[in-house]
């Protein structure tokens, strides 16, 4: 049995979940203020123009809290999955490593976050449409400027979610695990204004959005970031992560 094979099985577990609705219902919610109060972005003191501050309010609201807490609670449902009826043991039983296991959840984890961001750029364009006939002011972007912003947050949230599924695979108790995932969301707004935002992976996307908005409106999808301290640093923590999950995993079932 292959990683290919362990992904495809991974898939159809959580169909009888309902991890695609706590992905889904959060965006809605977001999006529904944004719609309401479209008038306050016609006083922006950034100086950007209406459709932008209407756009990066909400995207900065996704990288900073709701992006990284989806992740936390997706991580803890996976790792969950398994310990129902005891289905971890049953896999583990399985002629494939644990290794593989947590490998085939993690892509399972990166898939479902790729979802979020997908679902999160399409209701932009209704939510700007239903405010572009509120305000009588065209709030629409270019889908090229939108999917770059999706794909920056995505692909800068990789190690913070290799680090949210070491937590949720090392700590067992799920309350414990979603109140440090959590946790560690807080200090991402010190983070970001310290030289060593690059040492913590949970300030990545808000860090990379809040320095493309503090751009100027020409250049403000130009990720002039040095990439030399974070690139390293990114893969490193995702890589520790990844091997220190696939220890763990099944440690304390296999026993």
């Amino acid at each position: 049995m292959n990683l290919l094979t362990i992904f495809s099985i991974e898939l159809k577990k959580i169909r009888r979940t309902h991890i695609v609705w706590v992905l889904l219902i959060p965006l809605i919610l977001l999006w529904i203020p944004a719609v309401l109060n479209v008038d306050s972005n016609f006083s922006n003191a950034a100086g950007l123009s209406p459709e932008m501050n209407f756009f990066f309010q909400m995207y900065l609201g996704m990288s900073w809290f709701l992006y990284p807490a989806s992740l936390v609670v997706i991580t803890v449902m996976l790792n969950q999955l398994e310990r129902t009826n005891q289905g971890i043991l049953k896999m583990l039983s399985l002629p494939v490593s644990a290794a593989e296991l947590c490998l085939g959840k993690f892509l399972v984890l990166l898939l479902l976050s790729a979802f979020q961001m997908v679902c999160m750029a399409a209701l932009y364009y209704p939510a700007a449409a239903i405010a572009s006939h509120s305000a009588g002011y065209d709030f629409i972007l270019p889908l090229s400027t939108v999917l770059y912003e999706t794909l920056v947050i995505y692909i800068s949230s990789i190690p913070m979610a290799s680090f949210y599924w070491l937590i949720a695979v090392c700590i067992r108790t799920s309350v414990f695990s979603v109140g440090i995932g959590l946790a560690t969301i807080v200090p991402t707004v010190l983070f970001i204004n310290s030289k060593l935002w690059f040492a913590y992976p949970m300030c990545y996307p808000y860090y990379i959005m809040a320095q493309l908005l503090e751009q100027p409106q020409t250049q403000v999808y130009n990720l002039s970031i040095d990439l030399c301290p974070l690139v390293p640093v990114a893969v490193a923590v995702t890589l520790v992560c990844l091997i220190l999950s696939c220890l763990c995993f099944g440690r304390s079932e296999r026993r």
